[in-house]
């Protein structure tokens, strides 16, 4: 069954329980800033870990000292779901022990 889509007064009130993630259009975002290219790997590592745990697959792209997010729901729509709430809260908890800001 399909995730249902949030309305967005709602994603915007989830998400100032998130620090650095915004609304862009039908998508949450976020990008982090690593000390150096190896620590950024080893986020991308753990988020694509969470997201084989969650059965839930974001577009993931690292870059020389950043790890970008841009998550929805295919299966709504591309809108915005719980689930993708619930993996930004997933990375977001992980994201410090790689140094991330």
């Amino acid at each position: 069954m399909p995730a249902a889509p949030l309305p967005r007064e709602e994603i915007e009130n989830r998400l100032r329980e998130l620090p650095g993630w915004t609304l862009e259009g039908d998508r949450i975002t976020r990008t982090f800033h690593l000390p150096s290219h190896f620590a950024a790997a080893g986020l991308t590592l753990h988020i694509a870990q969470i997201q084989d745990e969650l059965n839930h697959h974001s577009d993931l792209t690292l870059g020389y000292n950043t790890v970008a997010l841009q998550v929805n729901s295919h299966d709504a729509g591309g809108k915005v779901t719980e689930k993708d709430l619930t993996l930004a809260a997933r990375v977001e908890a992980v994201a410090p022990g790689h140094g991330a800001e």
